[in-house]
């Protein structure tokens, strides 16, 4: 499986490590991580998703940020409105996306805590590629 990943510049202390533990999943499921498209936050991220799913040579892609709370209630929109549009594109393209995107209303140490979630979205991503395969059989 060839994997894409879009991964959040903001919180790039937390969002760095993620991507760290992505990479080392995936090739520990023998997946390969064919490309890694950073983006300035998780709202910016449906438009790199829907790029990269439609490539070929993509067979499904994982989304990671941490949306971290605020004084106002933006993580709770951001974090709505980013991972419903990052379904409704799985949908539409029939492939993957693996949701490694942490938060709302989490703090930054809740954050590092919460790193260890890439390894899951990796895991649902290519789990999801076998089992879409499967029923195309």
């Amino acid at each position: 499986m060839n994997l894409g990943v879009v991964v959040s510049e903001f919180n790039s202390d937390v969002t760095y490590l993620m991507l760290e533990r992505a990479k080392e999943h995936a090739a520990f499921l023998g997946a390969t991580v064919k490309e890694v498209v950073k983006v300035p936050g998780v709202y910016d991220m449906p438009v790199a998703a829907k790029a990269l799913l439609a490539r070929v040579d993509i067979d499904g892609i994982v989304a990671l940020g941490a949306v971290i709370e605020g004084e106002t209630r933006h993580d709770e929109i951001i974090m709505q409105q980013a991972t419903r549009k990052l379904m409704d594109i799985s949908v539409e393209t029939g492939k993957p996306v693996g949701l490694g995107i942490t938060g709302h209303g989490m703090t930054r140490l809740q954050a590092l805590d919460r790193i260890d979630n890439a390894k899951q979205a990796v895991e649902s991503a290519v789990k999801m590629h076998q089992r879409l395969r499967e029923l195309r059989i």
